[in-house]
């Protein structure tokens, strides 16, 4: 239970009491919060209950905030609490409960801020990067792997069962180009000269090895047959060779999927056949023409008959078609099955999607509302894109990738954590530059080095610490703690929350910017001790050192839970 947890049940008591008395009718079923004011100089907490209540009271907001607060005043845990405002009530709090916090952030160590376990049968679907297997991993594809995995591991610190899923695209014409460049690696692989890659083919050295793999088993076999008889096969050791080189590739950031589903396999056991059906018995898809394209109408277009699916019924702009006019699926025909064996197995579902995939946001809503139903939480989360700088410099694409940088080749300049912590720098709707210069820079303005620095420091004194034969002892005097030292305590208090707030939101970003903001105050600190050596952590007074101790290892705790979060391996030291 968060330290907001527990005085919204305290405001409860005390609007109990007020029904009690007389002075409120009765407490109707709000929900009440206490959070955070939005300047710590108004106090610790606040809460807007009076102004939430006042209309169902028959009371003006500020006349119930007045007997809130003498109700709250009395309460041991509460310094004072005051009405500001149309009726909001800052209370501070007695300086027992946030030692009382501290000891609780100790006791708890990185596990201080996780949530109890969700009852529930099923668990929270994450899919994300479900990267056509047509290459290695780029950097387009790398902030919506980060910011996926990251708010998988979110869920799961909060309580929840999660599954990392991939949805592998390995049907349709991608794959087919896919295997005819394959086929002409294999050909060159042979001693062929193929010359220049054609145009709609894959140009990327990274199939080289693949078609040499295929020369080496089957010689020249294929190299003159008809397309039709190697097509196939070509379509499934690609697929296969891209998946390996795409697993390897998201293993250098740390990232494991849970579970891989094949648009293939989906087609093949009939799904999206089965998806329609449905539909089409609670009437939500008709055979129909749809209107001819917006602007100049070619000369050739001519209205064609097919399978609709009726969008507009949940907030759509158009229907949408779930087969193209030779029979064979549209993408959005086997998504919609897709999602609907997803809603099946899941509590809730979460796609990470391109920000380029914006358009059909509405037409996958409105496909899982009508076969899973309304009641299927469903979010799909929208990722800007990435541009890369080197020194201010746009960065030359890879000759090895053909057209993109690799993600491969930014993991290894740069390292895993660097790469995870950037993406989450920012709002993943808001585009985001990476500088590979910025990036490693070990300056205040770079957040990843400030983060860790911060941890570094209080690894760095424990080490101290330790060396001198100074060991925390199972009681510090908390009470040594000043003003601003509890200021840090406060904001260690408000993890639990942020955890749950995040979740919520599914905003695993939220918890960069907290340990950004842990990090300022514990530098602040630090700082303070350097330009007034009284104010360091190892001093010659064991009960404030004791004291100190505490806080550093109390906000390490936290900074490594949530780096953990983020997937990245708090800094020990720095060099």
């Amino acid at each position: 239970m968060s330290i907001f947890d527990r005085f919204e049940g305290i405001l409860a008591d005390a609007i109990t009491a007020l029904v009690a008395e007389g002075t409120l009718a009765a407490a109707p079923g709000v929900s009440l919060v206490v959070e955070p004011p939005r300047d710590p100089a108004h106090g610790d907490l606040a809460t807007n209950a009076a102004m939430v209540l006042a209309k169902s009271a028959g009371l003006a907001p500020r006349e119930l905030a007045t007997n809130l607060a003498m109700k709250l005043s009395r309460h041991a845990a509460v310094d004072s609490a005051e009405v500001a405002g149309p009726g909001f009530i800052n209370l501070r709090l007695a300086r027992a409960v946030w030692e009382e916090e501290l000891r609780s952030i100790l006791a708890q160590g990185e596990e201080y801020g996780r949530g109890a376990p969700v009852v529930s049968d099923k668990p929270v679907n994450v899919e994300y990067v479900s990267a056509n297997p047509t290459g290695p991993m780029h950097m387009g594809h790398c902030r919506g792997a980060v910011v996926g995995d990251s708010l998988a591991n979110l869920l799961a610190f909060a309580g929840h069962k999660v599954v990392r899923e991939y949805y592998v695209n390995d049907a349709g014409a991608q794959v087919d180009a896919l295997a005819r460049s394959v086929h002409l690696r294999y050909r060159e692989a042979l001693g062929e000269e193929v010359g220049p890659i054609p145009e709609g083919l894959y140009p990327g050295d990274y199939l080289v090895p693949v078609g040499q793999a295929l020369a080496k088993e089957f010689g020249n076999v294929h190299a003159s047959a008809p397309e039709e008889a190697w097509l196939a096969l070509f379509r499934s050791r690609a697929v296969d060779a891209m998946m390996d080189l795409i697993r390897a590739d998201l293993a250098e950031l740390h990232i494991h999927h849970d579970l891989f589903s094949s648009e293939a396999d989906l087609q093949r056991r009939g799904a999206p056949e089965a998806a329609e059906a449905r539909l089409r018995a609670a009437g939500l898809v008709y055979d129909g023409t749809l209107p001819p394209p917006k602007g100049e109408v070619q000369e050739d277009w001519e209205p064609v008959q097919l399978p609709l699916f009726r969008a507009t019924a949940f907030g759509d702009d158009v229907d949408r078609p779930i087969r193209k006019s030779d029979g064979s699926w549209t993408y959005f025909g086997a998504d919609m099955a897709y999602h609907a064996e997803k809603a099946a197995r899941s509590s809730a579902l979460i796609d990470i999607w391109g920000a380029d995939h914006s358009g059909t946001v509405k037409r996958i809503e409105a496909a899982v509302q009508a076969l899973a139903g309304t009641d299927m939480p469903f979010t799909v989360k929208l990722v800007q894109m990435v541009r890369l700088f080197r020194g201010g410099e746009p960065v030359r694409m890879s000759k090895r990738a053909g057209n993109f940088v690799t993600l491969a080749d930014v993991v290894e300049e740069v390292g895993p954590d660097v790469v995870r912590f950037m993406m989450l720098t920012k709002r993943p709707e808001s585009p985001l530059d990476f500088d590979f210069v910025k990036a490693v820079e070990q300056s205040k303005e770079n957040p990843v080095f400030y983060v860790h620095y911060a941890h570094a420091r209080i690894r760095s004194v424990e080490r101290k610490a330790a060396e001198s034969g100074l060991s925390l002892s199972a009681a510090p005097p908390l009470a040594r703690l000043d003003g601003e030292e509890l200021g840090l305590v406060k904001l260690l208090a408000q993890w639990p929350r942020l955890v749950m707030q995040a979740a919520h939101a599914r905003e695993p970003h939220r918890v960069a910017f907290y340990l950004h903001d842990v990090a300022s105050q514990f530098h602040t600190l630090w700082n303070r001790g350097n330009d007034d050596p009284a104010y360091r952590i190892l001093v010659d007074d064991d009960g404030l050192v004791n004291a100190r101790l505490a806080l550093a290892r109390a906000t390490g705790a936290v900074l490594r839970a949530g780096l953990g979060i983020m997937g990245v391996t708090a800094a020990e030291e720095l060099r």
